[in-house]
């Protein structure tokens, strides 16, 4: 696990869209795990100017980590929407191969087992992009969740609720009840890419980095992956006991492992 301390996220939303491009010129059928929220923004909003520049990524797959459950696809509240507007569009991905939960589906469960399936039919995810809960949350894994599990429903808390209550009109509109990528699922990628922002962060980043692997703290689940790069700002590392180190490491990295 690499840990890179940043100033801003938009730092690290060049260095990782540059490596990005790199892998999607290498390989045009990359598969994508698509997170949405706030601390991946800057990693989408800098590969849109790989894609002016040239890059294309209309055979690029993705697969959204989670969907709320009974919010349909064509509400712009929907992360089928979030997605759309946020990656599919500026980016340039064919639709048809990105991929969101069907929160809506008369048959949830099913829906996830579907998700799951396709996942693998996909030959599984190449680069897993994610941001991270308050709570220490990995898509929508809330404490408690198996290290092991694969997509299904999942309960939000209360705190995420809260936390989300930002994008609806009052908490009570918030859904309670989502269909997420499974922590399993999540740890079956072949890398990771984390990030996170903002002292709200910072206790969370603190656990599941040095912490304990523990389901208190899905995310630090992550320790047990064999490639994963975690980039935090600032403000969000305030709380690593290591910070200097991880510093210090980047700032030796040798020049043949960059």
């Amino acid at each position: 696990m690499e840990i890179i301390i940043v100033e801003t996220l938009e730092e690290a939303g060049e260095i990782e869209a540059k490596r990005l491009a790199e892998t999607i010129a290498e390989n045009p059928e990359t598969v994508l795990g698509l997170a949405t929220g706030s601390s991946p923004l800057p990693l989408y909003q800098a590969l849109r100017r790989h894609v002016s520049a040239g890059l294309n990524m209309r055979r690029v797959s993705g697969f959204a980590l989670d969907e709320y459950v009974g919010i349909a696809a064509s509400d712009e509240r929907s992360y089928t929407a979030t997605i759309e507007r946020e990656v599919t569009g500026p980016l340039g991905l064919n639709p048809q191969l990105v991929h969101v939960p069907e929160g809506g589906a008369s048959d949830p469960q099913q829906a996830a087992d579907r998700y799951e399936l396709a996942i693998k039919s996909a030959g599984g995810i190449d680069v897993q992009i994610l941001g991270i809960g308050s709570d220490g949350h990995l898509g929508f894994n809330e404490p408690g969740s198996s290290l092991a599990s694969r997509t299904r429903i999942k309960t939000l808390s209360q705190r995420t609720r809260e936390d989300n209550a930002r994008f609806f009109a009052t908490l009570e509109e918030v859904p309670r009840h989502c269909i997420t990528q499974g922590l399993g699922t999540i740890m079956d990628a072949r890398h990771l890419l984390l990030f996170a922002q903002g002292t709200a962060k910072a206790e969370a980043i603190a656990a599941a980095l040095e912490g304990p692997v523990s389901s208190r703290c899905p995310a630090s689940v992550i320790q047990l992956h064999p490639s994963a790069t975690v980039y935090v700002d600032t403000s969000a590392a305030a709380r690593l006991e290591l910070a200097d180190f991880y510093k210090y490491t980047y700032t030796n990295k040798p020049g043949w492992s960059r």
